[in-house]
This record gives C-alpha cells, structure tokens and sequence, in this order.
C-alpha cells in the first residue's frame, strides 16, 4: 500500500508513530504538508499537486489536520476521495467533528448522552440561558477553542453571568453546559479505530483545575471501560461518520456523556497509558479498508 500522511510537520509524535507503524508493516509512506498541496478542481481529471508534482498514486491517506486548518485540510482529503483514494476519515466527518454545536446537535439526535447544553451568540436574556442548564455551577466553551482552551468554569451565578456577557461583548459563539459534578475533575478519552474501542484512558485534572486535558498538565491511566461507555463511543462516531476517533467522555450519575469527538486524536497519551500499538491499529484497519469499496461522499 502507498500511504501518505496528511500532517504539518513529520516530527511530532503521532505523524512519526503512524509512519513507522506502517513502514513496519511493509507499506510505502511519505508524509505530505496538506497546506503546501494545491488541486486542480475539474470532472476529468482531478488531481492534488505537491512541490510541483502531481500526487496520483497512493492507495491511501490519513488526514492529521490541525483544527486551526480545518476549512483547507478537509478541501485536499476531499479531492483525494475525488480520486478514489481511500481516508482514515472522511472530509465530511472530519468537517463535522469539528463544528462543535453540529457535532452535538448530531449526536443528540442519534440519542447519544451529553451534558445539557445550551448555545448562544448576542443573547441579552443570560439569566435564562443559565438556567437552561441548571444554574451554576456551569462550564462555558468558546466553540473554536481546543485543547482545553476557551473553557471555563463558572461556579456562581455571577460569575456565569459576567462571563457570558464578557464573551457577549467579544462577539463569541459559546456552549454553556451544566457541570457534572461527580465526574470530580476526570474524564474518559476513548479511542475508537473502525467499529471498536481499542484503547482507553482515564484522564484526571492537574490540582487546582478542573480540565482534565494532558496538554494542561492532566494525569492518565488505563482503564476498563464499561459496556455502556464503549457502545456511547461506538455511536458517537458512527453519528458523525469518523473510522478514527478520540471520543471524550464524562462519567455521570445517568451514564456516559460525551464531550467531544477528535478526529486527529494523539496518540502519544493514550498509547504510553495503555501500553496498546494504537498507530499499528489504525494501519491495519486501513489494510481491511482497502478491501473493500469506497465512495465519494462530499
């Protein structure tokens, strides 16, 4: 198999991992900076070029686009399923995981257990959008943040209210969620690859913070999810259509909550606490794909 993988920067963990996963399983891979390709759009002949060259011959393509290029990521994984390549994850999927309010409004309608959530632009009637979700305590998301970034904890009343019009004033697209209080500052990172959890981990917030997030300082361990956890993760991404996915979830006293899916998770945090060859995993769920037909779907 001839495998490109779409990343910015060949030297970070995850890019790496999935290289050398695949080149240990007798595949040809080269890594591909998506935001140096440029595509000719036409009903003929659709192509990607790359440093001059027209990129035609891979099997395969696993996308590593970072949230901030979300819009043009997703264009070059759609013109490679122009041409019949097949994508760890579709451009479709990867566009939807990344709006945070569609995602959600996808997965409330596949039934799928979320925090209540409310969401809001210039709204002036605050005291009703806090008490949609119950009051404070509350958690307030900005919808373009990662990482934890843009997330923050509103514990009184006032403070919910001063943050909302202080995003109000910013011109913010924000989610006011309810706070799951017995989730004690931890959370649940599973890692889905096809139709099956293959890793999961437990992610518990630095002293002092309530973001459960490794990259603000969180501690993670591995653990055995249950039955009704794997299947809220299952459907998650099936929801939204991704193959690879790290679905974030809370534990509460009515079952799993999802956060948030990823659709370029890391993998450096979930494979050093599980021990599990997640990028070989990946790889070879990409050999079972080639097996089979792929179709573009937008």
């Amino acid at each position: 198999m001839k495998l490109a993988i779409l990343s910015q920067d060949a030297s970070l963990y995850s890019t790496s991992r999935l290289r050398a996963a695949a080149e240990e399983r007798g595949h040809q891979v080269k890594v591909v900076d998506y935001m140096r390709c440029y595509i000719n759009v036409s009903s003929d002949s659709p192509c990607v070029m790359y440093a001059g060259k027209q990129l035609e011959d891979y099997d395969a393509v696993i996308p590593r686009v970072g949230a901030s290029n979300t819009f043009y990521g997703t264009a070059i994984v759609r013109q490679f399923e122009l041409m019949g390549v097949v994508s760890a994850n579709g451009s479709q999927a990867i566009a939807r995981s990344r709006d945070k309010l569609r995602c959600m409004q996808i997965l409330a309608n596949h039934q799928v257990g979320l925090p209540i959530t409310g969401f809001a632009h210039s709204t002036q009637d605050t005291d009703g959008l806090i008490a949609m979700v119950g009051g404070a305590p509350l958690v307030i998301k900005l919808i373009e943040g990662t990482q934890g970034i843009g997330v923050v904890l509103a514990e009184t009343h006032a403070s919910a209210k001063s943050m909302i019009e202080a995003f109000r004033g910013l011109s913010a697209h924000i989610l006011v969620q309810e706070f799951i209080r017995e989730a004690k500052g931890e959370d649940i990172r599973a890692f889905v690859v096809g139709d099956q959890v293959i890793a999961a981990m437990r992610r518990k917030a630095a002293e002092g913070e309530f973001r459960a997030n490794i990259h603000r300082g969180g501690k993670s361990e591995k653990i055995q999810l249950t039955k009704a956890e794997e299947e809220a993760a299952i459907l998650a991404c099936k929801a939204v259509g991704l193959n690879v996915a790290g679905v974030d979830m809370l534990r509460s006293n009515s079952g799993p909550k999802v956060l948030e899916i990823n659709s370029s998770p890391g993998l450096q945090g979930i494979e050093v606490a599980t021990g599990i060859n997640v990028a070989s995993l990946i790889i070879e769920y990409l050999e079972k794909a080639m097996n089979g037909s792929r179709s573009f779907s937008g």
